[in-house]
């Protein structure tokens, strides 16, 4: 197109083009993404909220819940409705510190194998210790639990709050048990 223009005798629009061409990208690279539309980790991604150690074959993870948008459920790390997949070493030992930073609603933690349906409430974890205290009942703002479980069979699991109606609202995440993984990493699902 610029040299159709430098053909008819108007050098000086073939530069506007370019210039408004590059303006344009250069714009469409540099403007950040609103927060809701923030992209989530990608799988190569580690929050500072997850620890991978390869030599110790542990992964530690700080999760928190907080309040949701009007109406919406509870956030853990920041997300919900399974948007995040943690994925796990197939025999790792993890290890959680979880806390509850929602004034409004008691909370709790437990990791169930995925199925069919989100349960209506927390019931038997799936590995031995993967559940916080009172998975039913929930814990009070301010609140938390640290636990250690080994990630002993490989599957698909929910990470989700055990209060009945919560993980049915949202509040859970993904945990994914994997025999090829080599570290512990996040990502979008």
């Amino acid at each position: 197109m610029v040299h159709v223009l430098l053909r008819f005798g108007r050098p000086w629009a073939g530069a506007l083009v370019l210039l408004g061409a590059a303006a344009a990208c250069g714009s469409a690279q540099t403007t950040p993404p609103s927060p809701a539309s923030a992209p989530l980790p990608a799988e190569r991604d580690t929050p500072a909220w997850l620890v991978a150690d390869t030599a110790g074959r542990t992964v530690t993870i700080a999760l928190q819940i907080t309040p949701g948008s009007a109406g919406g459920p509870a956030l853990l790390n920041g997300h919900h409705n399974g948007a995040l997949q943690i994925v796990v070493p197939l025999g790792w030992t993890v290890q959680w510190d979880w806390r509850n930073a929602d004034a409004a609603s008691a909370h709790s933690l437990v990791v169930m194998a995925e199925r069919e349906k989100l349960p209506l409430e927390g019931g038997r974890a799936a590995f031995t210790n993967a559940l916080t205290r009172n998975v039913t009942g929930g814990l009070a703002a301010g609140q938390g639990d640290r636990t250690t479980f080994t990630a002993e069979e490989a599957g698909w699991y929910w990470l989700l709050c055990g209060v009945p109606g919560h993980a049915i609202a949202g509040e859970f995440l993904g945990l994914r048990v994997d025999p090829e993984a080599r570290t512990a990493s996040v990502k979008a699902k």
